[in-house]
C-alpha cells in the first residue's frame, strides 16, 4: 500500500509518516522544504502526474502556512484551496479509489466560547479561514460525486517539532535559555486566553482512525480540554523550580481574538479514538527534547 503526504515536513507529517510506516505503508512525502519530493501543489499538471503514476491508497493534504496574516492570503489560497482542488480532480480522473484526507482548522468556525463540533457554523474571520472553508466545500462536492474525501478539523496541538513561531515552543525555548542563566523576559499578550494543548502524535492517530472507516467523513479532532497560556507557563517553569511571573512581561497592545477555543470531539471519540498525552506530559516532552 502507498500513501502520499503533502506537507510532510511539518509536525503532523512527521508523526503520520511514523504511524504509516508501522502499518507497512509506503510513504511518499511531498514538501516545499526538507528532504522530500519538491512538487508544487498548486500546479495541476504536476499533481496529475504524481497521482496518475502512483495511484496511492491514501492521500493526506496537510500543507499550509499556518498563519492568519492577511499577507499570506494568496499563498494559503494556492496551497490549501487550489491544492485541494488539484488533488481531488486528479484522484477523480486517475485514482478514484484513493481515500483523501483534507486538514481543516478550529479557526474556520464561529467561536462563541462554547465547545465546537461538526455542526458549528463556519465563519471567515481571517484570510486563513477563507481558504480552509473553501477546501471543505470542495471536499463535500467531490464526495457527492463518489470520491472518499475526509476532513479533520484540527484544534491546537504541539510537539517537540514546533518552531518558536508557536507560543508553546516560544515559552519552552525561552525557559531552556533562562534555566542556563539567561536574564531575558518572555513578552506575551493575554495569557488568560484558553486553548487546547494536544500532542501531534495523538492527533495523527485520529486522522488514521478517521480514514479507516466509511461512515463519518468530517470530524472535529481535539482533546476537548482547554488550558490558559498562563497554565502552560506555570507547569513549564515549575518543572525547573522557577516562578514564571519573574520572567514575564505583558504586551498590553495585543489582545487575543478569543477567550477560549475548545473542541467537542465526541464524534471522533465514537470511533474509538482518545488522546493519550496530557498537557503536563506534553510540556515535559518538549522541555526534555
Amino acid at each position: 500500500m502507498k500513501a502520499l503526504i503533502f506537507g510532510a515536513n511539518g509536525q503532523d507529517g512527521f508523526y503520520l509518516s511514523e504511524l504509516l510506516a508501522l502499518q507497512k505503508i509506503q510513504v511518499m512525502g511531498i514538501s516545499r522544504s526538507g528532504n522530500f519530493l519538491h512538487t508544487d501543489i498548486a500546479d495541476p499538471t504536476a499533481i496529475n502526474e504524481l497521482i496518475k503514476i502512483n495511484k496511492p491508497e491514501f492521500i493526506f493534504h496537510l500543507a499550509a502556512n499556518s498563519t492568519t496574516r492577511h499577507d499570506a492570503l494568496f499563498e494559503n489560497h494556492q496551497t490549501i484551496s487550489t491544492g485541494t482542488l488539484n488533488i481531488l480532480e486528479a484522484v477523480k480522473n486517475f485514482s478514484p479509489d484513493t481515500k483523501v484526507f483534507i486538514s481543516g482548522s478550529a479557526l474556520q468556525f464561529k467561536n462563541i466560547g462554547k465547545p465546537i463540533n461538526e455542526t458549528t457554523a463556519f465563519e471567515a474571520n481571517d484570510a486563513y479561514s477563507v481558504s480552509r472553508i473553501h477546501s471543505v466545500y470542495a471536499a463535500r462536492y467531490y464526495r457527492s460525486i463518489g470520491i472518499k474525501t475526509y476532513v479533520g478539523y484540527f484544534f491546537n496541538h504541539d510537539s517537540p517539532l514546533r518552531t518558536e513561531r508557536h507560543i508553546s515552543q516560544k515559552i519552552v525555548a525561552a525557559l531552556k535559555r533562562i534555566s542556563k542563566g539567561s536574564e531575558e523576559k518572555i513578552i506575551l499578550g493575554d495569557v488568560k486566553a484558553g486553548k487546547e494543548w494536544g500532542f501531534a502524535g495523538d492527533i495523527t492517530k485520529a486522522v488514521w482512525a478517521l480514514v479507516n472507516q466509511d461512515q463519518i467523513f468530517e470530524a472535529v479532532i481535539g482533546t476537548g480540554k482547554a488550558y490558559t497560556i498562563e497554565y502552560w507557563l506555570k507547569i513549564c517553569f515549575e518543572s525547573k523550580g522557577l516562578n514564571w511571573q519573574d520572567y514575564f512581561v505583558q504586551d498590553k497592545s495585543y489582545q487575543s481574538p478569543y477567550q477560549v477555543l475548545v473542541s467537542d470531539p465526541s464524534l471522533m471519540m465514537s470511533l474509538g479514538w482518545a488522546p493519550d498525552v496530557s498537557i503536563e506530559q506534553l510540556a515535559q516532552m518538549m522541555i526534555n527534547q
